[in-house]
């Protein structure tokens, strides 16, 4: 269980990285300024708290893979909690800009779905393994 959360989370890692690439090369921080002639929704310290606190998960996650610390699936699965909020405030925000012409109305409907799906299925698959079941 441990391991198929260690591939779904990198797999929704890799997702969001695509996505805050997008943004960035699509001039979401020069957007995020207030006199950006088109705004952003996403604002930089909700995408950067997102991914550092996604990121900072993954690395518990991978130590707890290693060294087997049963805390450490909480202090994960914590953290996912933390990161699924921030997440489901900017799909909201991606949702009501889609017709607006910010940077993040230009992120594929797919790519933000799977994101999402995976995003979904690690959070189960850490509180499952977190509960111990399934084996480590």
């Amino acid at each position: 269980m441990a391991i198929a959360a260690l591939v779904s989370w990198i797999v929704t890692a890799g997702l969001g990285f695509t996505m805050l690439g997008l943004w960035l090369s699509k001039g979401g921080l020069r957007a995020a300024q207030s006199d950006a002639t088109v705004p952003t929704r996403l604002v930089p310290p909700l995408i950067f708290s997102h991914f550092l606190l996604a990121a900072s998960g993954l690395v518990v996650w991978i130590v707890y893979v290693i060294i087997g610390s049963a805390i450490l699936t909480w202090i994960a699965f914590g953290l996912l909690v933390l990161v699924a909020i921030l997440g489901d405030v900017m799909f909201l925000r991606w949702r009501r800009s889609r017709t607006e012409g910010t940077p993040e109305a230009r992120f594929p409907v797919a790519v933000v779905y799977t994101h999402g799906l995976f995003a979904v299925t690690t959070i189960v698959l850490v509180l499952l393994t977190a509960l111990g079941i399934g084996g480590p």
